[in-house]
């Protein structure tokens, strides 16, 4: 839904990731299709942002984080050929939102893990997406950026639709609009607030709450091995 802030809950190797990259038309649905904006994924990149949970770069290449970011311009810029200076003060917009403007001329290569991954969010932001898809954002930084990040999301919210991907279901806050479970099957809550029941049969383990506002988590005893 337009303006809508998703997560998509599951365990690991539950088909999260691959959902998102059905949706982005990275891989393609053995059966059926797939429509998002009421066209083919493959004719829908420029409206789609992404930043993927796996950032590892060749740290041989010599390009800096400025490029990186400048390479989310390609689908707008109107000179394929050459960034103009507007497509330069979009991206340095995009990585001060992100916190790491002083940055822009170091090689991406040479950036902390979490600094490279602002620099990808900056790069999906640059693109002006109408919708942003995140998968695991937060695998690389710490408290406080996952928190400044969130409430980032929060922000831009506000003119794109935001949909993360996590495992963790901590991420149920204030933040999060609907959840998807993902595990085999999908289960999806028009609210950030879903029962233990649910999470029960997507994570197989007895999780008692996780609630809106204020999440939290439960387990009980488990049983057996």
């Amino acid at each position: 839904m337009k303006g809508d802030f998703l997560a998509i809950l599951g365990p690991n190797g539950g088909g999260k990731s691959t959902l998102v990259k059905l949706i982005l038309g990275i891989l393609k649905p053995a059966h059926g299709s797939i429509r998002i904006f009421g066209k083919d994924p493959a004719h829908a990149g420029a409206q789609m942002g992404y930043v993927p949970q796996d950032t590892h770069i060749n740290k041989g290449f010599p390009i800096t984080v400025m490029d990186v970011v400048l390479m989310g311009r390609l689908a707008r810029s109107t000179n394929k050929w050459k960034y103009s200076r507007d497509d330069r003060h979009r991206a340095e917009h995009a990585l001060g939102k992100v916190g790491i403007l002083e940055y822009k001329d170091r090689l991406i290569s040479h950036l902390s893990g979490g600094e490279r991954q602002r620099a990808f969010i900056a790069r999906s932001l640059v693109s002006e997406p109408e919708i942003l898809f995140l998968d695991e954002p937060t695998s690389s930084v710490d408290q406080e950026w996952q928190t400044n990040l969130y409430n980032l999301l929060k922000d831009l919210n506000r003119i794109m639709t935001i949909v993360v991907v996590s495992h963790d279901i901590s991420i149920l806050s204030s933040y999060v609009k609907s959840v998807a479970c993902v595990n085999r099957n999908l289960y999806y809550h028009d609210a950030a607030e879903i029962t233990g029941d649910t999470l029960g049969k997507v994570y197989h383990c007895p999780v008692e709450l996780v609630a809106h506002g204020l999440p939290h988590r439960v387990l009980k005893t488990h049983l057996g091995d």
